[in-house]
C-alpha cells in the first residue's frame, strides 16, 4: 500500500500489546518511526523525551485515565495531532476526547485503511506549506525545530518554541493571553494565574537576548506582538 503518512515520528499509546505490535509494524511499513508505550506512565516518559509528529492513544488506559493523560499531553504537546482509539461505545464519550484536545477518534473495531486514512488527514491540516519563516534576522524551521538569530541559535523548550511560533503565525498582530492560553496551552484563560507571562518572558529573554534588537512586544491592555510598530 502506498505511503498515506510517511516520515512521521508516531508514539502509540495502548494497552492491548498486540495491538500495539500490529501498528507499529504497519506504520513503520509506512515510512513512520514508531514508538509504543502500553501504560500512561511510559506515555509521559516518551512524551518528555522527544519530538512527536503525531500521537495515536487508547482511552482505557493503565495507571491513568485516557482524558487525563490527554490532559498531559496538551499541556506538554499542545499542538501535536492526537488519534483517540476507543471501545467506548457512547457518544458523549467521543465529544468529550474532541473536547478535551483530541483532534479525532476512532471508535474500536476498526479498518487499517480508514486508520491510515484518519491519519494522513491529520497531518494534511498540520502541514504548513513554508517550513522556514523568518522576520529580520529571526529565523524558525518548523520541522527542525531549530531558532536562530543570524548565526546564533536559540534553544527553546517545546513550550518556548510553540509560544514562538504561534507569534510568528500572527506576525504584526497583538495576540491576547486569552488566544495564547487556548491555541498553546489548549485551556480557558484563567484570571488565577499568570503562566502566559512568565513563559513570554522566557521566550523573550532567549529571542531578544541583551545587544538584539527587540522583536516581541507588550501591548498594554491587550498582549504581545512579534514585530509590527
Amino acid at each position: 500500500m502506498a505511503s498515506t503518512v510517511g516520515l512521521k515520528h508516531v508514539l502509540i499509546v495502548e494497552d492491548d500489546v498486540a495491538l500495539a505490535r500490529f501498528l507499529r509494524r504497519e506504520l513503520e511499513r509506512n515510512n513512520c518511526s514508531a514508538t509504543t508505550a502500553h501504560d500512561a506512565e511510559v506515555a509521559l516518559n516518551e512524551l518528555g523525551a522527544d519530538h512527536w509528529d503525531l500521537m495515536i492513544m487508547d482511552l482505557n488506559l493503565p495507571k491513568m485515565d485516557g482524558m487525563e493523560l490527554l490532559m498531559r499531553v496538551r499541556q506538554l504537546h499542545p499542538r501535536v495531532p492526537v488519534l483517540v482509539l476507543t471501545a467506548r461505545s457512547r457518544a458523549e464519550d467521543r465529544v468529550q476526547a474532541l473536547e478535551g484536545g483530541a483532534n479525532d477518534c476512532l471508535s474500536k473495531p476498526f479498518s487499517y485503511k480508514e486508520l491510515l486514512l484518519r491519519l494522513g488527514g491529520l497531518m494534511r491540516r498540520e502541514t504548513v506549506t513554508a517550513t522556514t519563516t523568518r522576520l529580520g534576522d529571526l529565523t524558525i524551521n518548523k520541522d527542525a525545530r531549530r531558532v536562530m538569530r543570524g548565526e546564533r541559535r536559540i534553544d527553546l523548550t517545546p513550550r518556548e518554541f510553540a509560544i514562538l511560533e504561534y507569534l510568528m503565525e500572527n506576525v504584526g498582530k497583538a495576540v491576547s493571553r486569552a488566544a495564547l492560553m487556548r491555541d498553546v496551552w489548549n485551556l480557558p484563560l484563567d484570571a488565577t494565574t499568570n503562566i502566559v507571562d512568565v513563559y513570554m518572558k522566557y521566550v523573550r529573554d532567549k529571542v531578544d537576548y541583551e545587544g538584539a534588537p527587540k522583536l516581541i512586544r507588550t501591548v498594554r491592555g491587550v498582549g504581545y506582538v512579534l514585530g509590527g510598530e
